[in-house]
């Protein structure tokens, strides 16, 4: 593993105003960053991911393990990254490591102000780790990173306005412009999933009401399920014929593989949410006006079950239409790696000012070592 623990400084606040500046390099930058495997980390609820990425996003290697329990203390889920990359560094020349998280990172991706599966709350996870692993650490939000990979990598290439949006147990999102992540003033853009799309409607986790992922998301598809199941409705049969009357069983991978052997109900559900979601890009299209919306997470499993209704509610609810172009609608080429790609990717970013750190400091300790070793030899003459 490539380090600087012998030749540098404690790592810490000094990384900031280089960090800083990455989002306005990003464009220029990706083209010419180091061509040297980096390490992204995904961290979800349940899951957290590792991989040493190559510069062409190959995954040359990936590790998983479980989440520790989100009421342990942050330390715990730092030592379970930490354990990944030093296992992964012991087989791979790592140069910098990138963290994709599920919560909200501020500005200057130091600080986790908020994870809702996590127990972080303003947790300055970038030095925190940059010091443990002594090589260069960027975190960003999970969805953002997953945008980048899919720009990259997958299905974004050659788009120039993408907007990404994640279904999975909520709805995450992100906005890539002219090859720069949008991050907005304080870190936080993209959290389409809490625009509010119907009054008074459904509680959200987050305190509001009506909020979009409470109508297109897994937690919607399986709540609408587990509702039907729970009523004894005629429709339900098959699915509770599925899990035996076990209710609490149903999960959104299930309701899917139904969908795909023809249950009626499960049909129905997902085109429920694929309307609600078309109703949310078309809210976006306004507001955005993209070329293209990429859609990923676990639910867009479902493919044309969730998308095809998704694209016919956009066209009915699109500002304008028949009289604008249309974005392209399309799921995500990278799956559950995406993320982790991405992250992998930009840390690559930052991985060349400090290589290039690194090599003057080297350089200055060569010649200082030349130096000295003249000077012993003079002195012995």
């Amino acid at each position: 593993m490539s380090t600087y623990r012998d030749l540098t400084a404690p790592i810490g606040s000094r990384r900031a105003p280089v960090l800083r500046t990455v989002g306005t390099r990003e464009r220029r930058s990706h083209l010419t960053a180091p061509r040297v495997p980096t390490v992204g980390i995904d961290i979800g609820g349940t899951k957290v991911m590792a991989g040493v990425v190559d510069a062409d996003g190959n995954i040359l290697e990936k590790l998983r393990t479980e989440t520790p329990d989100k009421s342990k203390s942050p330390k715990v889920v730092e030592d379970t990254i930490a354990e990944l990359v030093l296992d992964l560094s012991d087989r791979h020349d790592v140069h910098a490591v990138g963290i994709g998280a599920a919560g909200w990172v501020d500005a200057d991706r130091n600080r986790v102000l908020f994870a809702p599966h996590l127990s972080w709350r303003n947790e300055p996870l970038r030095d925190r780790l940059a010091s443990r692993l002594s090589v260069p650490v960027l975190v960003d939000n999970d969805a953002n990173t997953a945008a980048w990979a899919e720009w990259r990598f997958g299905a974004g290439r050659g788009e120039d306005h993408l907007v990404m949006i994640t279904l999975g147990t909520g709805i995450g999102g992100a906005i890539l412009e002219d090859g720069q992540v949008k991050r907005g003033k304080f870190g936080v853009a993209g959290e389409f999933g809490h625009m509010q799309v119907v009054p008074q409607g459904h509680r959200c986790p987050c305190g509001n009401r009506g909020c979009w992922e409470q109508y297109s998301s897994g937690n919607a598809l399986v709540r609408e399920a587990r509702e039907l199941a729970a009523a004894d409705s005629p429709v339900a049969y098959g699915i509770i014929e599925h899990v035996n009357g076990n209710i609490g069983d149903i999960t959104g991978p299930m309701i899917t593989e139904l969908a795909r052997q023809g249950d009626a109900m499960c049909v129905e559900l997902l085109q429920d949410i694929g309307q609600w979601l078309g109703v949310g890009i078309a809210n976006l299209a306004a507001a955005l006006d993209p070329s293209c919306f990429v859609i990923g997470g676990g639910v867009s499993a479902a493919d044309d079950l969730l998308i095809g209704p998704a694209r016919e509610a956009f066209k009915r609810h699109l500002t304008g239409r028949g009289y604008r172009p249309e974005a392209r609608i399309t799921r995500a080429q990278l799956g559950p790696e995406a993320g982790m790609v991405g992250a992998a990717d930009l840390a690559r970013l930052v991985a060349r000012r400090f290589r290039r750190a690194k090599r003057r400091r080297v350089e200055r300790y060569e010649r200082y070592e030349r130096y000295t070793q003249s000077r012993r030899d003079r002195d012995t003459a």
